[in-house]
């Protein structure tokens, strides 16, 4: 083959080899399918194709509470000591959370959604609610409530406000950690006794301050009262409440102390009130509402990853006609350590005592508790 012949031999192959070479697969540029999004906090990041952050959290929570074991007669017994009653109860539970926020030019659109699901399959809505702007719609804790405790647990019951309930509120802030809020909320939440229907929601306000040093917040609510008792008048009850929470940062940046005072008349779910005490006394077809007041207070310290917490509350109601009033005092007590970060197990122990006019002996409640979670 000559030189010529050669040359064209070559150029063919280089011909054939680049044909093969574009029909071969490109592999694609890499896609960052999710983006971290900073703008509201650890845990963020971007929904993909959209400019919506999302947080996926949750919570698995393992529990064993004890019955009432505090000496009883045999005429009361309970807990522990009563054949039909049962001393120990076992749970888990899980919690999903999902936390959503976008950006918009009428301010943050955020929605937040908590799913709970408990070992005996009861699935139910913690939470589900809208803010945009300054708006909050949907099951939300109720804008009343402040101070909640400080306690890993719980194994006595205290007396206070703490709802979760359906309502359409408006918060406006201020600056410098100043806000008012104005809420519509179901008060079927808030009923205590029997009544007929709901004709119109409870009226929640507050004016709330949270600032470095802690915060404080006044509140209060109107009620409807209505008896079932189509013979007895309706009334209108009424509640109002205080409190503020002291950072303690001299013991350690996560401790703090916290004062409460709560009143109602004729609302007495916004003072938890004790023995599940009526709203009303209807005798006669003559709507006497009931009062009452609750005091509170708590404090947490930690020590390390060792967290060390103390609630106390005491209330009383006076019940308009029949005499029995009702006053009752408690107070609770938990250690919680957390090896590592998430991870919390605590012990927990409280007392309370109930005491009932014209009845037989008081009610005493000695309770313990075990909790292992972890909050993600």
């Amino acid at each position: 083959m000559n030189f010529k012949g050669l040359m064209l031999a070559a150029a063919a192959a280089t011909a054939a080899t680049g044909a093969s070479a574009a029909d071969l697969p490109v592999a694609p540029e890499p896609v960052d399918y999710v983006k971290v999004c900073d703008a509201y906090g650890a845990r963020f990041f971007y929904i993909p194709g959209t400019d919506t952050c999302l947080r996926v959290g949750g919570r698995v929570r393992a529990q064993v509470n004890s019955g009432n074991f505090a000496d009883r007669d045999d005429a009361n017994r309970d807990g522990f000591s009563a054949h039909a009653d049962d001393g120990i109860d076992m749970n888990a539970e899980g919690y999903l959370y999902l936390d959503s926020r976008t950006s918009t030019e009428f301010g943050l659109l955020r929605t937040y959604t908590e799913i709970e699901v408990e070992s005996d399959n009861d699935v139910s809505l913690g939470k589900a609610f809208i803010q945009w702007g300054g708006v909050t719609a949907g099951h939300a804790t109720s804008f009343f409530d402040f101070f909640t405790g400080q306690v890993f647990v719980g194994s006595v019951g205290r007396n206070w406000s703490d709802a979760t309930t359906n309502l359409f509120a408006y918060t406006a802030a201020f600056g410098n950690g100043f806000s008012a809020t104005i809420s519509l909320e179901d008060g079927r939440v808030r009923e205590s006794g029997d009544y007929g229907g709901t004709r119109y929601p409870d009226l929640v306000a507050n004016l709330r301050v949270d600032q470095g040093w802690g915060s404080a917040q006044l509140s209060g609510a109107v009620h409807h009262v209505n008896p079932a008792d189509v013979t007895a008048k309706g009334d209108t009850g009424w509640a109002v409440g205080g409190g503020v929470i002291i950072n303690l940062p001299m013991l350690s940046s996560a401790s703090n102390i916290a004062f409460q005072a709560q009143y109602a008349d004729g609302a007495l779910s916004y003072i938890g009130a004790p023995n599940s005490t009526a709203d009303y006394d209807a005798t006669g077809g003559t709507t006497k509402t009931n009062k009452g007041y609750a005091l509170s207070a708590g404090i947490y310290h930690e020590i390390g990853n060792i967290g060390l917490a103390l609630d106390g509350s005491y209330a009383d109601v006076d019940v308009a006609n029949n005499g029995n009033d009702v006053s009752r005092w408690a107070v609770d007590g938990s250690v919680q350590w957390e090896p590592v970060s998430g991870l919390q197990l605590g012990v927990d122990m409280g007392y309370a005592n109930t005491d009932i006019d014209n009845t037989t002996g008081d009610l005493d409640e000695w309770k313990a508790g075990f909790r292992m979670q972890r909050t993600f």
